[in-house]
């Protein structure tokens, strides 16, 4: 019997959702120019031969995303997202009109993500893929850099 009881992790995992979703409302709130930002959620896993990431991007455009190396280590996702509302039986004249939300939970405004790699990572490799929503990313690992050795004359 062990004297620390063990939870499984399905039991918090609703809270953590909950705290991060808070978490997200409130910085979105107290930015100063009034832009929303979220943080999508991502899987990173390791292999052999690469780093893979997938990410949910539901409703984003391909060409919203950007993905950049700012240095031989650090992968930067960024891109940006906007909702339209329409109602599918109103005329043109009614998607203009004043409305007011009483549940806003899809994340729109923009979004950053940077991952650090702890090896080296072949930056012309990288492959990436915006599918149902999810977007999958791979950054192969660089060959380990080999000895050299110098012949003095």
């Amino acid at each position: 019997m062990s004297l620390i009881p063990r939870w499984p992790e399905r039991e918090f995992s609703s809270l953590f959702r909950l705290l991060d979703d808070y978490t997200d409302h409130v910085a979105s709130r107290n930015t100063p120019t009034g832009v929303r930002s979220f943080a999508p959620r991502f899987d990173v896993r390791e292999t052999k031969e690469a780093y893979h990431l997938d990410g949910e991007l539901p409703g984003i455009s391909q060409k919203d995303v950007d993905i950049e190396f700012t240095d031989s280590h650090t992968l930067v996702i960024k891109g940006k997202t906007e909702r339209e509302y329409s109602s599918p039986n109103a005329d043109e004249g009614d998607k203009k009109a004043d409305h007011r939300y009483w549940v806003s939970e899809r994340s729109i405004g923009e979004f950053h993500r940077t991952f650090t790699f702890p090896t080296r990572v072949d930056q012309d490799r990288v492959k990436a893929s915006l599918k149902d929503g999810v977007l999958s990313i791979e950054v192969p690992k660089a060959a380990p850099a080999a000895a050299k050795k110098i012949t003095v004359t």
